[in-house]
């Protein structure tokens, strides 16, 4: 199946909270097309995909999606043929040891690929970390048990149990994923060089960090997602906490953006007002690019102007696209790639360098 490669491509130009130009962009669809609201006649129910949730790059090019209710991992080639690579829409577990095509998924929420093209799959609700040979196609589970709870730090990751695996991010060397364990309100990390996991922010109990604490003992809201920029600070992004947080290199956690209320509002970032925000990625620059669920928007913020803008949705962008649920969100070769979850589609625009 081909997809609908640069069915919309308008210019767009993008402000911060203060009105200043930052970039003029273009919004292409890369799978799907434009709603009736926005003069086309595109209907989610017609997407060969069912509520994706996230997207991530190869060597070659080819995007991979999985899809939240759908249970299914689809891959996205260079030259826009989408297949069906795994799973058969049951909500289960099964097929570790055997060919990715015959494994089945419950909920999955993102996904990251490695340098060597081994594909990682955080399968939410089996509270569980998979992992996809680029060279055989073979899935294994390598962290959790696929049953929830909160065990094993600073041991084996396989041995490990997780509640509810909603994001999982690579440091810039690839040697850490970062994993959001949403009911166990703690970051945790675990090393691909020792198969080894342990907790980096959160200490379990519900509650807004005081600035300046050490991250693993103070408590969170309910952390969402979590990327490492260049620099090695970690940033959390808490759903219910409608806030971004940061953890230094040293450990030490504050807020950098959002006042803990929901709403909607620009500007500096501790003003800012963010709406069940629920998915984030580092891009160039080290900006935060946000996935604000709620208010339908994408949000960027950047760690040099401490400012909060808003790229896309709600009047800002390209004015014909209305988001619905708006989940993931990833840069790639000087692209932001934005999950459309409750249009069933996936978008993209220019960002700078």
């Amino acid at each position: 199946m081909r997809y609908f490669h640069l069915l919309l491509v308008l210019s767009a130009t993008l402000l911060t909270g203060r009105g200043d130009r930052v970039w003029s962009a273009d919004v292409e669809v890369v799978t799907g097309g434009l709603m009736a609201s926005e003069g086309g006649d595109w209907k989610p129910e017609s997407s060969p995909l069912t509520a994706p949730f996230g997207v991530a790059f190869d060597r070659a090019n080819t995007m991979w999606i999985v899809e939240l209710e759908g249970g299914r991992v689809h891959a996205l080639s260079a030259d826009g043929v989408l297949r069906q690579a795994g799973g058969d829409g049951s909500r289960s577990y099964r097929g570790d040891g055997g060919p990715l095509q015959q494994a089945t998924f419950d909920g999955m929420h993102n996904c990251a690929v490695l340098p060597n093209d081994d594909l990682l799959i955080a399968d939410s609700w089996n509270h569980c970390i998979r992992r996809v040979s680029a060279e055989t196609q073979t899935i294994t589970t390598i962290a959790g048990t696929g049953k929830r709870g909160f065990s094993g730090d600073d041991g084996p990751a396989t041995q490990a149990t997780f509640d509810f695996v909603m994001c999982i991010t690579l440091n810039p060397q690839a040697t850490i994923v970062h994993i959001a364990d949403l009911n166990n309100r703690r970051v945790r990390a675990l090393d691909l060089r020792t198969g080894l996991v342990r907790t980096v922010a959160g200490n379990g109990q519900k509650g807004v960090p005081v600035d300046g604490a050490a991250a693993v003992q103070a408590p969170l809201v309910d952390p969402r997602a979590a990327a490492e920029d260049s620099a090695g600070r970690l940033y959390v992004l808490e759903r219910g906490g409608h806030a971004l947080r940061l953890v230094s290199s040293d450990g030490l956690i504050r807020t950098v953006a959002g006042t803990g209320r929901q709403g909607f509002a620009d500007g500096p970032a501790l003003q800012a007002q963010f709406g069940s925000p629920k998915h984030l990625c580092v891009g160039p620059r080290d900006r935060i690019y946000i996935a604000d669920d709620q208010n339908a928007a994408i949000r960027v913020y950047d760690p040099q102007t401490q400012q909060v803008s808003t790229v896309l949705g709600r009047g800002f962008g390209d004015q014909r696209i209305r988001l619905k649920n708006p989940h993931g969100v990833t840069v790639h070769n000087g692209w932001l790639y934005v999950v459309d979850m409750g249009n069933n589609r996936i978008l993209r625009l220019a960002i700078p360098e």
